[in-house]
């Protein structure tokens, strides 16, 4: 028998060339066009520019010669200190309640899923002083649940370092938990399901099977809370207020000394961007592998 004639052959077409085999052109054939055209390619470089350059403005008027004293001064220190700790706080109240906040927006069915997933990340869009005063009107002393927690144990959180922590971990938590609910859906329910026909509960399963799988997405999110807690502004300042030792984080560090000591509020901007560098640089491997 002779051989079946190619599809391009029995409809009568020409047989395809073999510089185009297996989808791509041979050696010598016509290469892709790589270069961007000019009404793209200036407001790209108009786009670097306005990123890079305030960035770039900081590093050059940057007291490179007194940094090191004005990053060892004893206000400096204080807020880079609570700074720290408030925002590793921080982290590790969005993981306690962020991972299964997550875990339930992923796995389960349940009326008013989507208004829920968009409740709990109104706080990326929302301006951070409208989260301080939200804050205020739930955990003040008169607030909604603020005065009964005064009146039944005492317990006053604004103006608090406790309340700098509720202030970052509420601004930060939604990172973690987008990080963490888009592991799970992607991670493979299976593994769960075969855990659970081998006898373990759901909450086993969880813990020694779903918990390693998206221990990458958990680490990632909680990376992100953490800078994005570290350089909260506006919901510590409304709801924590900015007392030096107790409430002063390093952004309302940089706010006050902006207006007495530039060169501090310089090296306190300094360290800021050298925390996010770190950060982008952590995540560079998670989103190239996403990608």
């Amino acid at each position: 028998m002779s051989p079946s004639p190619a599809p391009a052959e029995a409809d009568g077409g020409p047989a395809p060339s073999g510089r185009f085999r297996r989808g791509r052109p041979a050696r010598g054939g016509r290469r892709r066009r790589t270069g961007a055209p000019l009404p793209l390619l200036l407001p790209a470089l108009v786009g670097i520019c306005f990123l890079l350059l305030p960035l770039l403005a900081l590093l050059i008027r940057a007291p490179w010669r007194d940094l090191p004293d004005q990053l060892t001064s004893a206000q400096v220190w204080q807020a880079l200190r609570l700074s720290l700790l408030s925002a590793t706080a921080a982290t590790a109240v969005s993981l306690v309640l962020g991972v299964p906040l997550a875990w339930l927006l992923a796995r389960t069915e349940f009326p008013g899923r989507g208004l829920l997933r968009a409740l709990v990340t109104l706080p990326l869009v929302l301006p951070p002083v409208v989260g301080g005063v939200a804050l205020l009107l739930a955990l003040g002393r008169n607030g909604v649940a603020g005065r009964w927690l005064d009146e039944w144990f005492g317990i006053t959180l604004p103006f608090t370092t406790t309340g700098v922590v509720l202030a970052e971990a509420f601004v930060a938590m939604p990172f973690l938990v987008i990080s963490v609910e888009g592991t799970l859906r992607a991670a493979d329910p299976r593994y769960e399901e075969a855990a659970a026909t081998l006898g373990a509960s759901r909450f086993t399963a969880f813990r020694r099977v779903t918990l390693p799988l998206i221990a990458p997405g958990v680490l990632a999110g909680a990376v992100l809370a953490w800078a994005r807690a570290l350089g909260e502004f506006g919901a510590t300042i409304t709801f924590a207020g900015n007392f030096p030792g107790r409430t002063q984080t390093m952004p309302l560090a940089v706010y006050l000394a902006l207006q007495n000591d530039p060169a501090a509020a310089i090296a306190l901007s300094l360290v800021l961007l050298a925390v996010s560098i770190a950060v982008l640089a952590g995540l560079r491997d998670r989103w190239l592998t996403a990608s």
